[in-house]
């Protein structure tokens, strides 16, 4: 074990859903690395994985929607951390709808934004996009899944 993993192994962060719509191309994915950044203006901060199929979509959007799940919802994390946009239409099946800007906004999600990208910031294998929120959403109660709750579900996309 190195020391990297000996810390990272102490964190279990909320995850979150990201998805990004550009003209009839939409992609979400499952994001374990995200938080608010910035208090006035409230902004967040959402890393993507530069080999998924979603940071492609991110790129040439506007505008983000990041959506936080219960743990109840398990099986909508499955879909859209173990599936590769790449391969599959990931919202075939799952209730959506149109947001702010034309965003693909996931109608079960416990809590959710939609934000305008002010940014994009390189870290290495996973870009941060900054969002500063202009349309909130709230629709359920329950404890948030967490990357503990996640372990299970293998990335859909390649491992680089």
């Amino acid at each position: 074990m190195t020391d990297a993993d000996a810390f990272t192994d102490l964190l279990n962060p909320e995850m979150c859903v990201v998805t990004a719509a550009t003209g009839d191309e939409r992609s979400g994915c499952l994001v374990g690395f995200f938080s608010q950044c910035s208090i006035r203006p409230v902004r967040f901060a959402v890393w993507l994985s530069t080999a998924n199929h979603t940071y492609r979509v991110a790129c040439a959007a506007d505008r983000l929607a990041v959506h936080l799940l219960t743990r109840d919802q398990h099986e909508l994390a499955v879909l859209f951390g173990g599936e590769c946009g790449d391969r599959i239409d990931k919202f075939e099946g799952v209730r959506w709808t149109r947001g702010h800007g034309g965003t693909v906004v996931l109608q079960d999600a416990a809590a959710w934004f939609v934000g305008t990208v002010e940014r994009r910031v390189d870290g290495g294998d996973h870009v941060g996009f900054v969002v500063q929120p202009e349309q909130w959403g709230r629709r359920t109660e329950g404890h948030l899944l967490r990357l503990g709750d996640a372990g299970d579900i293998e990335p859909g996309h390649p491992v680089e």
